[in-house]
């Protein structure tokens, strides 16, 4: 089954914590004989409201193929880590294909367009 995760990381934690909660979450997917497909660091965000006393979060967005043992594995690590402020999980169609990234030059292109 593919499945999607976003995480919101307390923003103190630095670039090193955030780096180490990836590749913990990788290691247990692994162990649990998925695969990570993607991983999407989309940065430091203002949050709509506040969480456990932040305004700031920094979000990550993976995307995985597993079972429910490694699923059951990596929220368990996420509710017992205390730089983990919030996760959603959902699980994707069998169908689901990875959106392709732009170039820069399509995304200038873009920005060029609008304006």
């Amino acid at each position: 089954m593919n499945y999607e995760t976003i995480s919101i990381i307390r923003p103190a934690a630095g670039e090193d914590a955030i780096s180490k909660i990836s590749e913990r979450t990788a290691e247990i997917i692994g162990a649990a004989g998925g695969e990570i497909l993607a991983v999407d660091k989309w940065g430091l965000k203002k949050l709509a409201y506040p969480i456990q006393k932040e305004e700031n979060g920094y979000f990550v967005y993976t995307v995985f193929k597993g079972n429910g043992a490694g699923l059951d594995e990596m929220e368990r690590i996420f509710r017992i880590d205390d730089n983990v402020l919030k996760y959603m999980t959902i699980r994707l169609d069998d169908s689901f294909a990875l959106p392709e990234k732009k170039d820069a030059e399509d995304s200038t292109e873009q920005e060029e367009v609008e304006e």
